[in-house]
């Protein structure tokens, strides 16, 4: 049944909309933009912030356009005096209690509350609230919490429920209402992941990874140091858009060329470890189908759906991949085989990984993998890192990645989207049971739908299986195989929704981008079409790969790659 038509009238431009389009989005046909604080398409849509109010036939009064639907005859009226008056004493309110620590605040430039004070005139002394004091949250290795500069939209919170953690919410009442964990306890002590979501999702500079940019500093500053960087198949898809590059921009080449103007060793390509990761775990796989072990094996890359597994389903661990991330893998690697190929002391190697993740930051501290990833850095940070140098990014050449890691790679380029990995393993693990199988493109496990599944038959064996991205949506998967009611051999799990492309470390853009464009799809894109045009598109295929096991490795999931590149996951019961 077709959706019955509405025409109404914005600021006096005809549209015509489905029933049930709320005014917010009617304006965005018309090409008018409300401002808002509190809403973020697909996370939060409370109507609590009052920012987006308008005018409206029948209304009695200022509606919220983020949550009102229009109506057949309606006028819209956005830019009212009435309109703009609620608006500027709405942010007036908000920063009567809020830390103005704009010059040193990690969102200067692209925070929302300081974009609309500007845009209002707003006087931020008009009102002075009562001092209320709370302590920065520093206990996690990922991310902090400053709730003096928090303005309650519940973003966060919303965020962290859509990821079905709950490790946030709303504590107190009235003035002094803040969010935080249950009992006010600190981060650590929560169910958090670590995914970052809240952070992507925060409009102010309340939320923000945990920066380990000084760190970074001090080690290409200090000539006992060998510093090597390392960056995400990701990184390339969304570096651009923190110098205002179109969204799903390849900046490979300039972010290449812009990390070497640091000065450090070497700069790899971690699309390597990508393939690498495949390899064992594609070995993984068809040992566990051809002996029967745990099933179905689910994938590892994902730190925080690590945490998430140890945490909640400690059962299942014994069906996770013992594979390292490719970022743990690279850092190992890295201290073994690079050293003893250059006679370099691996104490003295400082490995750097650039990632799209703060639960990256959480891995490399990690009691059994500490060593192998010195620091990790996030887009925001290495982006900021380069303004800070003074590189004209946008004017660089472009240069390629450093050897011996240069050589063409596999699949790794769309471990960033989710379904990549999956699709990778697949290309992989078929042309090792079946020779002749020859399909590159697994079309069904590709997209940002939140659960996909897909069964192919390879060489006699039936191989079931499901990609999920988004903690809730693999609660519903893990549901599913414990009660029977779905069966399947392999499952790919991505925190973040959509994948690495959405990861929590990702470039923070203008809610008026954020609310219009399929972030997750052009960023994915970019990934895709780097895979097209690649000579190799199966990681076994990568003549990367086959200098590595020739020369250290010997075979995938032999002894010395399993000293090297495997681990093992243990129930964390602190929570």
């Amino acid at each position: 049944m077709e959706n019955k038509m509405v025409n109404i009238k914005i600021n006096g431009i005809p549209v015509t909309v489905p029933e049930g389009t709320t005014i917010l989005q009617a304006a965005r046909q018309a090409h008018i933009e409300i401002p808002t604080l509190c809403f973020l398409k697909d996370v939060s849509r409370v109507g609590s912030c009052r920012m987006c109010v308008v005018e409206a036939t029948g209304a009695r009064g200022l509606v919220a356009a983020c949550v009102y639907p229009v109506s057949e005859g309606m006028e819209v009226r956005t830019n009212t005096e009435k309109c703009r008056q609620s608006r500027k004493m709405t942010l007036e309110l908000i920063l009567s209690k809020h830390k103005k620590k704009c010059l040193s605040c990690e969102r200067n430039h692209s925070c929302e509350l300081q974009r609309l004070s500007l845009g209002y005139s707003v006087d931020e002394d008009r009102f002075k609230g009562e001092d209320f004091v709370l302590p920065i949250d520093d206990s996690t290795p990922y991310l902090l919490r400053d709730n003096d500069k928090c303005i309650n939209c519940m973003r966060c919170v919303n965020a962290c429920k859509k990821q079905g953690i709950n490790a946030i919410g709303p504590i107190g009442r009235g003035f002094n209402v803040h969010i935080g964990s249950a009992f006010d306890r600190p981060l650590a002590e929560s169910p958090c992941v670590g995914c970052g979501q809240c952070v992507v999702d925060c409009p102010v500079g309340a939320l923000f990874e945990k920066s380990n940019i000084n760190e970074v500093w001090a080690a290409l500053n200090d000539t006992s140091k060998k510093v090597v960087f390392i960056t995400a198949p990701s990184v390339k898809a969304t570096l651009g858009e923190a110098f205002d590059m179109p969204i799903g921009t390849n900046v490979e080449g300039k972010m290449v060329s812009a990390i070497r103007r640091f000065n450090p060793a070497a700069v790899f390509n971690m699309d390597v470890t990508a393939d690498l990761t495949i390899m064992e775990e594609a070995s993984e796989l068809i040992n566990r189908i051809k002996t029967n072990k745990p099933m179905p094996m689910f994938t590892s890359c994902c730190p925080a759906w690590i945490r998430f597994v140890e945490q909640t389903y400690p059962e299942m661990i014994p069906h996770l991949s013992s594979c390292k991330s490719p970022q743990q893998m690279f850092g190992a690697l890295l201290k073994s085989y690079w050293c003893e190929k250059n006679g370099i002391d691996p104490a003295s190697l400082f490995v750097v990984s650039v990632i799209p993740c703060t639960a990256k930051k959480y891995e490399c501290a990690r009691e059994e993998m500490k060593g192998d990833v010195d620091v990790a850095i996030t887009t925001r940070e290495l982006a900021r890192m380069i303004k800070t140098a003074g590189i004209k990014f946008t004017e660089l050449p472009d240069e390629e990645f450093d050897n011996p890691f240069s050589i063409a790679t596999g699949a790794g380029n769309i471990f960033g989207a989710t379904g990549g990995v999956m699709e990778a393993a697949l290309r992989t693990a078929a042309h090792m049971l079946d020779g002749n199988f020859e399909v590159l493109d697994f079309f069904a496990v590709r997209g940002t739908n939140p659960i996909k599944e897909a069964t192919y038959l390879v060489a006699g064996h039936t191989i079931r299986v499901a990609v999920a991205s988004g903690l809730d949506n693999a609660r519903t998967i893990i549901e599913n195989i414990k009660s029977g009611e779905k069966k399947y051999d392999f499952v790919e799990i991505m925190s973040c929704p959509g994948g690495c492309v959405n990861g929590g470390g990702q470039p923070t853009l203008p809610d008026s981008v954020r609310n219009s464009v399929e972030l997750k799809e052009a960023r994915a894109k970019a990934l895709y079409n780097c895979d097209s045009g690649n000579e190799y598109r199966r990681s076994a295929d990568s003549p990367t790969i086959d200098i590595i096991y020739n020369d250290y490795l010997i075979f995938p999931n032999s002894h010395k790659a399993h000293e090297i590149l495997h681990t093992t996951y243990k129930a964390d019961k602190t929570i």
